[in-house]
């Protein structure tokens, strides 16, 4: 079955073992993926932050790593992994399996990395360099700066500064479900805004950019 998923990323591995390795989530023991998810996890920032680098020369530092961000960030990770199916080919423990764990945007992104830095320590760097400009063509071939958007929280960060009041700041109200399906509620203080705003997501990062984005809401009426 996985020389099926071999044949989608375009790389024949070697060795097994660090195929194996890399589709095994840390429910499965010990033996696990999370090493290979911080490499990939490198490799990748590297290759992205070098091809936005080279192809757009007058972009500046805050365009580039905007655009680096976007492309590197878990939900395009778990998107460009959906495409190669790559939720039929993880191997789970039982509580991840019986919970959707092959759904999770979480582990399809880590999964990706992992993929990425066992292609490296078994093909070495070109063959993982290779490995990421076949899964990213489509979208480095229609990435361009004037299709960046600022995220909530830069947004809510800039409206502040602009009218020199004070930054927003963030804490967590509340972390709910299971350990397997967090979800984080996380308050964004604003100054002068009376209204309480929270935001909700499957983690910390993603509450604060739904929270930041309601309070932009807010004092924007």
């Amino acid at each position: 079955m996985q020389h099926r998923l071999c044949k989608k990323l375009g790389y024949q591995f070697e060795d097994q073992q660090f195929l194996k390795m890399a589709l095994s989530h840390r429910s499965t023991g010990s033996n696990n993926n999370e090493r290979l998810e911080f490499l990939g996890d490198a490799i990748l920032s590297l290759v992205i932050a070098e091809v936005l680098y080279r192809r757009f020369p007058k972009a500046d530092e805050g365009i580039l790593s905007r655009l680096r961000a976007n492309l590197v960030k878990g939900e395009t990770l778990a998107t460009l992994a959906r495409k190669i199916d790559l939720g039929d080919y993880l191997l789970l423990g039982a509580g991840e399996m019986k919970s959707g764990g092959f759904r999770r945007d979480s582990i399809l992104a880590g999964t990706m990395e992992a993929l990425i830095g066992a292609v490296f320590l078994d093909g070495g760097e070109e063959e993982s360099h290779r490995l990421i400009f076949n899964i990213y063509h489509d979208e480095l071939e229609n990435i361009s700066p004037e299709k960046v958007i600022k995220d909530p929280k830069t947004r809510l960060q800039e409206y502040l500064q602009s009218r020199k009041s004070t930054l927003p700041s963030y804490a967590i109200e509340s972390i709910e479900g299971s350990d397997h399906d967090q979800v984080f509620i996380v308050k964004c203080n604003i100054e002068g805004l009376d209204e309480q705003v929270l935001g909700k997501g499957s983690s910390r990062r993603k509450a604060e950019q739904n929270a930041a984005a309601r309070g932009l809401s807010l004092l924007q009426g």
